[in-house]
């Protein structure tokens, strides 16, 4: 059993005090008293001409609030260009994956291998943005996976730190919530939703990005509603914000691709020296963009990425 079947006990410590948090390393015979439970994610796959679904796999992780569907357009790109099956995950809580409790990223990172190992994927590259590539970085430096399991590692805007979810992240789940409250009915809910967003986020786009998880009225929701399951997600906010590891404590010595959004937050002068110390075969690529680098410039990320992973298959 790999060892980020990381404890109950340990989900809990991080809820009180996650800033101060300092993890527990976990072995094998640690884990076989506290061990995890992964939830089953559903995908979306894009298979190419060839009918290889294994081999060489690209694995795309979502981030916070997002959904397996954003990555629709990116997925065939990308599968047409490496002649290679791509695979877009639901997260836990997320999409139409089941929800459950905790959501750490020792457990997302368990969710995640769950899903490889099922499929039987191999040589795999494995992508996250935000909150997804914490959890691709968590499932990289567990020092229990087998080294030939991943070929490469992308992380999009997100540094292995932790910290704190930011205020705007939080606004956008309180607003949520209320917009449930609300019990909005009839063929204006979703506009009335979008009214409510507004009070907290101006742009139109991010707005319409938290607005594709709601679900208006219907036969089967007789109030708009949101498939996200808004109280697992504000009460995770602790975890979401954590990270399993302290720099010094794990590394990865495989090929790895950090994307930075020039105009982001989340990845900065102080703590690209911790990512390259947890990985230090690793290469930094700087878009013009915010936090949202795949979505605000997908051209140009799609490029970066084939980039990267072209010279791992030609050597």
């Amino acid at each position: 059993m790999l060892s980020i079947a990381l404890s109950v006990r340990k989900t809990q410590l991080a809820r009180l005090n996650y800033c101060a948090f300092s993890p527990i390393t976990t072995r094998r015979n640690y884990t076989q008293k506290f061990s995890i439970k992964p939830v089953e994610l559903d995908y979306a796959e894009v298979i190419p001409p060839d009918g290889n679904r294994t081999h060489g796999a690209l694995v795309l992780v979502h981030g916070m609030l997002g959904f397996k569907r954003n990555w629709n357009s990116l997925s065939k790109a990308f599968s047409r260009a490496l002649n290679c099956p791509v695979y877009a995950v639901d997260m836990r809580n997320h999409g139409t994956s089941p929800h459950a409790r905790p959501m750490d990223y020792s457990h997302m990172a368990a969710d995640v291998l769950q899903f490889i190992q099922k499929l039987g994927l191999s040589e795999i590259s494995l992508l996250g943005h935000s909150m997804g590539g914490k959890a691709v970085m968590t499932l990289a430096l567990d020092a229990d996976l087998p080294s030939d399991l991943l070929k490469n590692v992308i992380v999009a805007d997100i540094a292995p730190v932790k910290g704190r979810v930011s205020k705007a992240t939080i606004a956008y789940l309180d607003a949520m919530k209320r917009i449930e409250e609300l019990k909005l009915s009839g063929s204006t809910a979703r506009k009335e939703a979008d009214g409510v967003l507004t009070e907290v986020e101006k742009d139109p786009a991010t707005r319409a990005f938290l607005l594709s998880t709601l679900i208006t009225p219907s036969l089967d929701s007789k109030y708009a509603r949101f498939r996200v399951p808004l109280d697992i997600l504000r009460d995770s906010i602790p975890d979401i914000g954590s990270f399993p590891y302290d720099p010094g404590e794990a590394t990865y010595e495989g090929r790895t691709l950090l994307v930075k959004g020039g105009r982001g937050r989340f990845v900065n002068d102080t703590n690209i020296p911790i990512f390259q110390g947890f990985f230090p075969n690793s290469r930094l690529e700087i878009l013009d963009t915010g936090h949202w680098v795949h979505a605000e410039r997908p051209n140009e990320f799609r490029d970066v990425v084939l980039d990267f992973i072209r010279p791992a298959d030609t050597v």
